[in-house]
């Protein structure tokens, strides 16, 4: 599975009128190789509509979409994969209903859960908050490095850490086990999000050298 699922997810976000779809093409040209996309409060047409633009970003560029929440959704747009949340469908369900070519990840918080989703059929885990983040209401407190690094320890599928990741914090969560991250801010509200990409990617390559 690691050799399909790249350590960077890019992931989307449309807050305040910003041009998520231009950010996600900046994000693929600078070498991200996968998109999440996280849309919220809109109809399924437009939801629909634009994981489709996604994935054909995504391809044109050597990277793969990930639709967040609805499995449905990401098998109709032809996305290579659905993350899914505590309140989404169960991991089980969304396997069986895409089947075992379609990659499913699901959030852990804690090792016990991350060892339920894996058992239940999950190719990778988002692990989170990492930081504190202002881009989700309702988180919990932030795990830490080892907050993460238990999660990592408990599963032998890719860990992503998401939550206030940035350039100077990679080392510090592949340290603690984290196959990659997952970013929100980091990319979306800089200048220039492919120069963010890059940097990013740097980050990874060198921890992991």
């Amino acid at each position: 599975m690691t050799a399909v699922l790249g350590a960077l997810h890019v992931v989307t976000d449309a807050r305040d009128g910003r041009d998520a779809l231009g950010t996600v093409a900046a994000a693929v040209r600078a070498g991200a190789p996968v998109v999440q996309v996280r849309v919220k409060g809109c109809p399924d047409r437009e939801r629909y509509e634009f994981a489709c633009r996604v994935v054909d970003v995504c391809a044109a560029h050597g990277a793969i979409c990930i639709v967040n929440d609805r499995v449905d959704v990401a098998l109709a747009a032809g996305a290579a994969g659905t993350h899914l949340g505590a309140d989404d469908l169960p991991v089980a369900v969304a396997r069986r209903i895409a089947g075992p070519g379609h990659l499913i990840g699901g959030t852990a918080r804690d090792p016990r859960r991350a060892a339920e989703l894996v058992a239940a059929g999950a190719d990778y885990l988002g692990v989170g908050p990492a930081y504190p983040t202002a881009t989700k209401d309702g988180l919990p407190a932030p795990l830490g490095p080892a907050g993460v690094a238990a999660g990592a320890r408990a599963v032998a599928v890719p860990v992503i850490a998401i939550g206030g990741v940035t350039e100077s914090r990679v080392p510090e969560l592949l340290g603690a086990g984290a196959y990659g991250v997952a970013v929100v801010s980091a990319v979306s509200e800089v200048d220039d999000p492919a120069a963010a990409t890059r940097g990013l990617l740097r980050a990874l390559g060198a921890s992991r050298a």
